[in-house]
């Protein structure tokens, strides 16, 4: 459909009433140009092209989570000073387990005496290189085009992955540093991702495609965890590293052959569905340049609302997803296997729920039944302030395994609505700016996945109930802050910095014939 009164989503600055107004006047559409088919279409196979990719990159991202419960020898890596220590559940509870022993290797497959503070270490190594390329990675996309930088970094991942065993067998810091680098090459691929759409996406229907695409995060990270439990359990852990680098690699020789930086250069995208696209997207979707204007960024409040409230609901998230399988090992005494796919479980709703989350919003966007900025604070508050209050009950479960995994697995599909709210907030303020917005807001982001493995580690290294009481509860306090953060300060307007020159000269014009002399 062309867009109502041949006018998108977003506001400029002379929209002062954006806070309550559905839609606001930004590009004219033609009016010829109606909404091509969405199946099969140019823009939907990129999104799940990027679902995949994000699978894959989750999914070498997570292996290690579920790895080291057999890379790690349990008896020597438990602590000894009280021998009643980490078993205040009963081991026999969840029926045929191994009381929180490593699980049998196959024949030749080495095993590690690695504590519990070097194993937050190591699952938090990752993070220290994923900080490294955010910023930069998001520039060179925005000015390049992304999918070169999207494709790359998931390429380089999987093939350092591929000598994770060799690494592990030199030594843990051997180890951490592959970890890191593997987490330098995965760092473009979300600000990647968000300037290809600000070329790609129509404004209404960024939020699904986006949700989309970065739903397969989600997803990945429930296929991964049972599945490397299984090769685990089957033929050692080191093939689940050969087996997740390999299938990195596959996906992006299929990604470099069918993916295009933007409509205008795709070799088979349909006339109709390009002049769609251009027309919905206007002067926002080309590229930003060398330079960015980044004081008026620096003093933005708005895209410090992002900042604050993504490093917050990330905190909770990346405790669960480096640290859940432990929980679920040393606490609740699950075997390798039931460990797996109980610490998947809680990703399965995750992932549904964000697709829906994205389609939801956007429906209520065309519907002009809400303002950008209420759609993407609403969405925020649920998918924040929702899973606070389960990870505090899952922090009062007890040894009871159906209690905690049911609110572990409410409170990450309750989150997954977030997707639909900050997480892609960044291209409301900014579109022209998109890949290096989300590039800062996810390196600050990035900072729990470092900090969260590593203070969850000193907390439960006596592997006790309150310990991991202490860590849901401090997980659920500080999303509860972010939620509250971005209902204050968030915003779905585009601010006056990310404008064309030219817009910017035509809305200080405006303003001045609109102020009386």
């Amino acid at each position: 459909m062309a867009l109502q009164n041949g006018y998108s989503i977003n506001s400029t600055p002379l929209d002062e009433s954006g806070e309550t107004t559905p839609l606001l006047k930004k590009q004219v559409v033609d009016v010829d140009d109606s909404v091509p088919p969405q199946c099969c279409s140019a823009r939907y196979n990129l999104a799940i092209m990027m679902f995949f990719g994000f699978s894959v990159v989750y999914g070498l991202r997570v292996n290690l989570s579920v790895a080291m419960v057999a890379m790690v020898n349990g008896t020597n890596s438990q602590p000894t000073l009280n021998s009643s220590v980490g078993h205040e559940c009963p081991v026999s509870s969840h029926g045929n387990n191994n009381g929180s022993q490593t699980p049998d290797q196959p024949d030749g497959i080495p095993q590690y005496s690695w504590d519990s503070p070097t194993q937050g270490l190591l699952l938090g190594a990752f993070f220290f290189g994923y900080l490294v390329t955010q910023i930069p990675g998001g520039y060179l996309a925005g000015h390049f085009g992304g999918s070169i930088f999207l494709g790359g970094g998931v390429l380089g991942t999987a093939a350092l992955t591929l000598l994770t065993p060799l690494a592990a067998q030199l030594g843990p810091y051997w180890l951490f540093g592959l970890r890191a680098l593997e987490g330098f090459g995965e760092g473009v691929t979300f600000p990647a991702m968000m300037a290809m759409w600000a070329r790609w996406a129509p404004p209404l229907e960024r939020s699904r495609l986006i949700s989309l695409s970065g739903s397969g995060a989600n997803f990945g990270a429930f296929v991964a965890l049972p599945l490397t439990g299984f090769i685990c359990h089957s033929l050692g852990w080191p093939t689940v590293f050969y087996m997740c680098g390999g299938a990195g690699c596959v996906w992006a020789v299929f990604w470099f052959i069918l993916v295009s930086d933007q409509p205008g250069t795709h070799p088979r995208i349909s006339t109709r569905e390009k002049h769609y696209i251009i027309n919905s997207i206007g002067k926002d979707g080309g590229g930003h340049g060398w330079s960015v204007p980044l004081l008026p960024m620096v003093l933005s409040v708005p895209l410090w609302a992002i900042i604050v409230s993504q490093m917050c609901a990330n905190w909770g998230y990346y405790t669960l997803l480096t640290s859940l399988p432990t929980y679920m090992d040393t606490v609740l005494h699950f075997d390798l296997r039931q460990n797996a796919f109980l610490s998947a479980l809680p990703y399965l709703g995750g992932w549904a729920f964000s697709v829906i989350s994205g389609v939801v919003a956007d429906s209520l966007l065309e519907k002009e039944l809400l303002s950008v900025t209420a759609v993407r604070k609403i969405f925020t508050i649920t998918g924040l302030l929702l899973p606070a209050a389960f990870l505090v009950a899952v922090g009062f479960s007890g040894c009871s395994g159906v209690l905690a995994v049911t609110f572990l697995t409410l409170s990450t599909t309750v989150g997954g609505t977030s997707a639909a709210g900050v997480f892609i907030n960044q291209i409301d303020i900014a579109p022209r700016y998109a890949g290096v917005l989300l590039g800062i807001t996810n390196t600050f982001a990035t900072i729990p996945g470092v900090v969260a493995p590593i203070i969850t580690g000193y907390l439960t290294k006596d592997h006790s109930l309150a310990g991991w009481r202490n860590v849901f509860c401090l997980s659920a306090g500080i999303s509860a802050g972010g939620a509250l953060v971005f209902t204050l300060f968030g915003s779905g307007k585009v601010q006056k910095w990310a404008l064309a020159e030219e817009d910017q000269e035509q809305a200080e014009t405006e303003r001045d014939r609109l102020i009386p002399t």
